[in-house]
């Protein structure tokens, strides 16, 4: 009886493993565009830009159902690179010819540039409540990352990088990328005291951009692959996300299951997408062994009360 029983549990034990359904891809095309990046996300909401026929840049947001155009007064060009509920970040390009950040909450817009008589340019990618991050470039240090909170600015170089670029923000957490002493592109993750590495395994660069709770998605390249491919990385389990008939895949931001970016197809269209993150199921076959275990073990209990 004890042996029986004890079948009947390891049954119920291995047959609670997890098979993982495809996620789904929706392909997302700014009208107009020839060129549509997707850089954003947060709920129903996201941003980035694109080219028109004319090969003119836009910026948008994108609510589901309806498109509208982002430009900062008085800018050449706009492009929205991050956003968390009403409030949208990224940079322009205006009659002062370096890049400026900004920040647009539906009604006003906030540029800023980070201090110093070197900086040649900033760029906000990814915000957080009042926390902005990003890099900037500047004439006698290089590209450096910082944290903006809309009053102080901190900034950050990963030790022994030549330059480090900020790119996405989720409470203390930091991610991004840097260039090493050696001429590698690597990613990071900050908590602000601490720099971890991030590197896909087999990769040649990797470029992380988008972090929401323990998972990271960003690109990298590999020396089969002459274009990226996206990745999600949850702290223990890199997975590749590849665009079903592209050329190449670039993750940029990721809410909850939901994760964007853009995707180079065979035609030679750069496309934006929307990639829902599977949730586990039980496979099949799991179930019935789980139910069959269950069942005799409940059989066997009913059968010693009697």
């Amino acid at each position: 009886m004890k042996k029986l029983i004890t079948i009947c549990a390891l049954v119920v034990l291995f047959s609670t493993g997890y098979a993982r359904a495809s996620g789904t891809w929706t392909t997302l095309d700014a009208p107009g565009g020839t060129h549509t990046e997707i850089l954003g996300i947060c709920g129903g909401n996201i941003v980035g830009g694109y080219y028109d026929a004319s090969s003119t840049w836009h910026s948008f947001l994108y609510d589901g159902t309806t498109w509208t155009t982002l430009l900062v007064p008085g800018a050449y060009d706009t492009t929205a690179r991050g956003i968390d509920g009403d409030n949208i970040v990224g940079c322009y390009y205006g009659p002062s010819s370096n890049e400026r950040g900004f920040l647009y909450d539906g009604t006003t817009w906030t540029t800023f540039g980070a201090p110093g008589l070197s900086t040649m340019g900033t760029y906000a990618n990814g915000i957080e409540g009042s926390n902005i991050v990003g890099y900037y470039d500047n004439a006698l240090v290089g590209s450096r990352g910082f944290l903006y909170d809309g009053t102080t600015w901190t900034t950050f170089n990963m030790p022994g990088a030549s330059g480090t670029f900020a790119s996405g923000i989720d409470g203390d957490n930091i991610v991004g990328y840097y260039y090493g002493a050696s001429g590698d592109w690597r990613g990071f993750l900050y908590d602000g005291t601490t720099w971890t590495t991030l590197d896909m395994p087999g990769a040649l660069r990797t470029y992380p951009n988008g972090i929401d709770g323990d998972n990271i998605v960003g690109y990298y390249y590999d020396k089969d692959h002459g274009h990226g491919r996206g990745f999600l990385y949850d702290g223990t389990t890199w997975t590749t996300l590849d665009m079903p008939g592209a050329l190449g895949t670039y993750a940029y931001g990721i809410d909850g299951d939901n994760i964007v970016g853009c995707y180079y197809d065979a035609s030679g269209d750069w496309r934006g997408f929307l990639y829902v993150i599977p949730v586990p199921i039980p496979a099949p076959g799991a179930i019935l062994l789980g139910s069959i275990g269950v069942a005799l073990v409940g059989w066997l209990r009913r059968r010693r009360t009697l």
